[in-house]
């Protein structure tokens, strides 16, 4: 068995009471109790956040809970409005050229990608944190897909109508087709850190017949099956990595009924964890990370609320058994 000066590379420290921050995964003893201890992930929560400034469904979405970015999306019609979120308040920024819904986000707020969109779009929009300009389209067009990574090392993958199981990697001056999803589907979630690293959960196959619970791990070369969600939905939202990652909300066949449900991954099975305030459908939500994520504007009827996801480290004991 390893031992944790191996895996970590240095020895269990002592410290009076615990350590500040708290960092995921720290071991120490405690002299103060008198007891090994470590940090681990709490339960998280959702708590209310400073609205869109417009009521929007299907917009993209990328960046982080206090530096977020909001792309497009329909109000009573399809807009290329894009907002900026400071982790309290969003602000108007420059627009799309192209106004477009269900396009997928990925990046950052001040290096971000708008992919595809409305129909089976192949435009691609780049984002310098003050302007957009025209990219390298897609090989094939869609909306309502997933993506992953960043604006220089991207995915996207699935997506419709009619549903595709198609993905292509971005390298920051071309989009190459690589290999398939395990099928076609479309308004599935999407996320992960970079186009060799992502996950895709939930959406709706061809023929529609029921939504999803199928997820999928790309590892850079080929797509296999993991774990199935809890809930199978389509039109849900997520973010994080292949190790840790979040989705939430959504809509279920066959009542149609909008969800709140939010399930959290560890890498190797999902787990539902605490429901968001307002169920929701067609939302979107910030890249990274899964502890801090956030979400916003939706159907529930048509929403500008902002919802903010926590999931901070806390401290524990070991115990013996």
């Amino acid at each position: 068995m390893a031992e944790y000066k191996a895996i970590r590379g240095h020895t269990i420290r002592t410290i009076a009471g615990d350590p500040s921050p708290l960092v995921t995964g720290d071991i120490w003893y405690s002299s103060t109790a008198k007891k090994i201890r470590g940090a681990k992930i709490a339960a998280g929560a959702w708590a209310s956040g400073g609205n869109l400034t417009a009521a929007k469904h299907s917009p993209g979405g990328a960046g982080t809970q206090t530096a977020a970015l909001c792309m497009g999306g329909i109000t009573t019609e399809t807009v290329g409005q894009s907002e900026e979120y400071n982790g309290s308040s969003w602000t108007e920024g420059n627009d799309l050229n192209t106004a477009l819904a269900y396009m997928t986000g990925i990046g950052i707020q001040t290096a971000a990608l708008a992919v595809g969109g409305t129909s089976a779009s192949t435009v691609v929009q780049s984002y310098d944190g003050t302007d957009w300009s025209e990219g390298t389209a897609l090989n094939t067009g869609r909306g309502i897909a997933g993506g992953a990574g960043t604006q220089t090392a991207g995915l996207i993958f699935g997506g419709g109508e009619p549903q595709i199981d198609n993905t292509e990697s971005w390298n920051g001056s071309a989009w190459t087709e690589v290999a398939d999803l395990s099928g076609v589907r479309m308004g599935h979630a999407g996320f992960g850190t970079t186009n060799t690293a992502a996950i895709c959960a939930g959406g709706r196959p061809s023929p529609p017949v029921a939504d999803l619970d199928l997820s999928e791990t790309w590892n850079g070369t080929s797509w296999t099956e993991g774990n199935n969600l809890n809930t199978s939905r389509r039109f849900l939202a997520g973010s994080g990595s292949t190790t840790a990652g979040i989705v939430f909300g959504g809509v279920k066949t066959p009542s149609e009924t909008k969800q709140a449900v939010t399930e959290a991954y560890d890498g190797t099975s999902w787990a539902e964890v605490a429901d968001m305030a307002t169920a929701r459908m067609a939302e979107s939500a910030t890249s990274s990370p899964s502890t801090l994520s956030l979400a916003f504007g939706g159907q529930t009827p048509l929403s500008n609320a902002t919802e903010e996801w926590t999931q901070a480290a806390a401290a524990s004991s070991f115990t013996s058994s």
